[in-house]
């Protein structure tokens, strides 16, 4: 009786692996290198609501997308992170009091 069970409990769950519908990867809607002053860089990924990034002190995240009234905001839940983007340019926040991290970025495409 033992193995009748795990053998129909294994047949439900490979059922059930089937019929899932396929996980797709997202597809991105733009990429950047953005070139900043004090020769930091900032490669950027973006995606529907997030971002990609890899800094160039060696930090990676994925930072989802803010409320902005201007170009496009990325922000962690605690707001201690932020990447800015607008057009070619772009710069990072990081800390309570905002400080400016990453500046004077460009994109050079």
């Amino acid at each position: 009786m033992i193995r009748r069970t795990h053998f129909a409990k294994s047949i439900v769950v490979s059922i059930a692996v089937l019929m899932s519908p396929p996980v797709m990867a997202e597809t991105p809607v733009g990429q950047g290198t953005f070139k900043c002053k004090d020769g930091k860089s900032i490669e950027a990924t973006f995606y529907a609501d997030k971002v990609d990034l890899k800094l160039s002190d060696g930090r990676s995240m994925t930072v989802p997308q803010a409320m902005s009234a201007s170009g496009a905001r990325y922000a962690n839940a605690a707001e201690s992170f932020v990447f800015w983007n607008k057009g070619n340019t772009a710069f990072v926040t990081e800390g309570a009091g905002g400080n400016e991290t990453y500046s004077g970025c460009v994109d050079g495409k």
